[in-house]
């Protein structure tokens, strides 16, 4: 508490009441005390805030979709510490407006992909040097990433090879580089009392805008308006079933990095039907 006391210090408005213990994902320490929403970790996740801040900040300053507002983001003691704006968040919103503004947050664009600094997805380092081609990208930082990372945990598949070989060819070769939120899944997106989408928690970056779009279709949790406002903006790719699977295999290979499991063997079935 004393922790929370002194980054309390700091904010330019004292907040009222008391603290609020509230789940935050799965590796911070979260409170909600008055108009605050507050994370905190030990220091070694100041990078993780740091990288969540610029995420939040890049999408902001497109003026497409709402995310919480950055309050501050630094160290206090022996904690690191991320405070955002207090949202009123419900599960139900406008699902149509929220496929609209997505697609609108796609309309920015970057002329290379990657990102302003390295971030994380999840827990997982996420590299992001300026990258003037996508195959080259997606292979090299996304794919080839997580895979030398689980063959460093002692995971790894015979079929790498020839799918890293065979990747580029199944890769558009000039997507836009469009700014995308990057880890999209149910649980990072909600919505106002007035049904305003609101999207949180990014792992974000310029790349091919389809990651966002296969990376909802992974766990489930966005309704037929979402895919078909989208749609009525961007259109969809004629291989779209067959890319969007190859999109999600970044995140099935994160999660076997994080988790193990049944994701190790998902994995392997992606890169064998590719391969």
């Amino acid at each position: 508490m004393s922790d929370l006391a002194a980054i309390a210090a700091r904010l330019d408005s004292a907040p009222s009441g008391t603290p609020i213990p509230v789940s935050g994902g799965c590796i911070h320490d979260s409170y909600l005390w008055g108009n605050y929403f507050i994370k905190t970790n030990a220091l070694a996740e100041a990078d993780n805030f740091s990288a969540e801040a610029a995420g939040l900040r890049a999408i902001a300053a497109t003026d497409t979709i709402r995310v919480p507002e950055v309050i501050l983001q630094g160290v206090e003691g022996d904690r690191a510490f991320l405070v955002l704006e207090r949202l009123e968040l419900v599960p139900g919103g406008d699902e149509a407006a929220l496929g609209e503004r997505l697609a609108a947050l796609h309309g920015h664009t970057a002329e290379a992909f990657g990102f302003e600094a390295d971030n994380f997805i999840g827990a997982t380092p996420q590299p992001n040097p300026w990258t003037p081609s996508w195959p080259e990208f997606f292979s090299r930082h996304r794919i080839g990433h997580l895979l030398d990372l689980l063959k460093d945990r002692g995971v790894s598949y015979p079929e790498a090879g020839a799918f890293l070989h065979r990747l580029p060819a199944l890769l558009p070769a000039e997507p836009g580089a469009s700014l995308i939120h990057g880890d999209l899944w149910g649980g990072n997106r909600a919505f106002l009392p007035d049904g305003t989408p609101v999207i949180f928690d990014p792992a974000a970056h310029h790349a091919d805008p389809e990651c966002d779009l296969a990376m909802t279709g992974l766990f489930g949790g966005f309704s037929p308006r979402f895919l078909d406002a989208y749609r009525g903006v961007r259109s969809a790719p004629a291989d779209e079933h067959d890319l969007h699977e190859i999109y999600r295999l970044y995140h099935l290979l994160n999660h076997a990095l994080l988790f193990g499991g049944g994701y190790v063997s998902q994995a392997g079935a992606v890169l064998r039907r590719f391969a």
